[in-house]
């Protein structure tokens, strides 16, 4: 097993994918690139350098790390996307090339839904989930306690069917979680980290990190909705620096298929919602070592008392770099 704290060696190739059986029918080699990772939109994409790449079509690719340490090795797939047709520097008879690549969602984000088309309240989030990733050939695995739909979702003009997923997973408070070699993951959001990072135990962070608490994303009207009941809680508090009076605007939050808690009322659920998201957020950047299972979307738990950073973060954006020990750049936000 791979103590990630020590050093080891890395190398890196690429595969080609046969899109039929998701497996691995090709080599390609690669001098290095960049995997970036978000945790809204398309979600990855990648930016691979190679030689000689002679393929002139769109065609998927996975990328692989391989680790040797001293008593272990491990061979991790990092990226696994739709490669277009790369750009070329010729130097002589030797061809750089420059792949630009997308995630296992670009088909459904390539794919316009019909006017009119709707998701119908009671139906089962995984069936809407699994017809709106049917242009992808990726596995998609859907926990089996995924619920139906408390409302129903008209899609709006020029809705994709990825656009479209995104409103599902927030109706649902669920999440979309990609894999390295493409799985498309549904789950729910995330009650408990999957790594802890400190100086002591498991010191992977370098020195420098970057700390800021941004005030202009919380809002001052929050919206919630619940099986076709809405409740609008406001700030308009003039001693209050976040209210509507104070900043001379209004700035909403708008959630839908929202879950009460017991004897609560759904205006009830929205001003205690509003309270939570004034809380201004604590964001914090800094590099790394890889740890593979840390993904946008999950949470870790930080325990750098000198620099203020205890508790859980939410993991937003990764850029790994397929360099010395996978120095991932990362981005997380403080969990109320």
């Amino acid at each position: 097993m791979i103590d990630w704290r020590r050093g080891y060696s890395a190398s890196y190739y690429a595969e080609q994918v046969d899109p039929a059986t998701w497996r691995d029918v090709g080599v390609i080699e690669i001098t290095g690139g960049t995997i970036k990772r978000e945790n809204e939109g398309k979600r990855q994409s990648a930016d691979i350098d190679c030689i000689n790449y002679q393929i002139p079509i769109e065609q998927w690719i996975r990328v692989y790390m391989d680790i040797e340490q001293v008593g272990s090795s491990a061979h991790i797939p990092l990226f696994t996307g739709l490669a277009t047709t790369p750009d070329r520097d010729m130097h002589g008879a030797l061809s750089k090339n420059s792949l630009a690549c997308y995630s296992v969602l670009k088909p459904a984000e390539d794919i316009v839904l019909e006017r009119g088309w709707y998701a119908m309240a009671g139906t089962n989030a995984g069936d809407i989930i699994t017809d709106l990733l049917f242009a992808s050939p990726a596995p998609v695995e859907i926990e089996d306690s995924i619920p139906s739909l408390f409302e129903t979702i008209v899609a709006e003009d020029n809705e994709t069917c990825l656009s479209m997923l995104d409103k599902v997973l927030d109706a649902i408070g669920w999440r979309l979680r990609i894999d390295g070699d493409g799985t498309i993951q549904i789950l729910p959001s995330p009650s408990d980290a999957v790594a802890s990072f400190d100086p002591l135990a498991n010191d992977v962070i370098e020195p420098d990190i970057k700390i800021s608490q941004d005030w202009s994303a919380c809002p001052n009207v929050y919206v919630a909705v619940s099986r076709g009941e809405t409740g609008i809680a406001r700030d308009d508090d003039p001693s209050s620096p976040l209210s509507t009076i104070s900043r001379g605007r209004e700035v909403w939050i708008r959630k839908s298929g929202v879950t009460l808690a017991d004897n609560e009322s759904i205006v009830e659920y929205a001003a205690r919602m509003l309270r939570e998201a004034q809380r201004a957020e604590l964001m914090a950047s800094y590099t790394r070592r890889y740890v593979p299972e840390v993904m946008p979307g999950d949470l870790i738990e930080l325990k750098y008392p000198e620099q203020n950073l205890n508790g859980l973060f939410e993991v937003g954006s990764q850029s790994v770099k397929l360099g010395h020990c996978a120095a991932t750049s990362e981005e997380v936000r403080q969990v109320v």
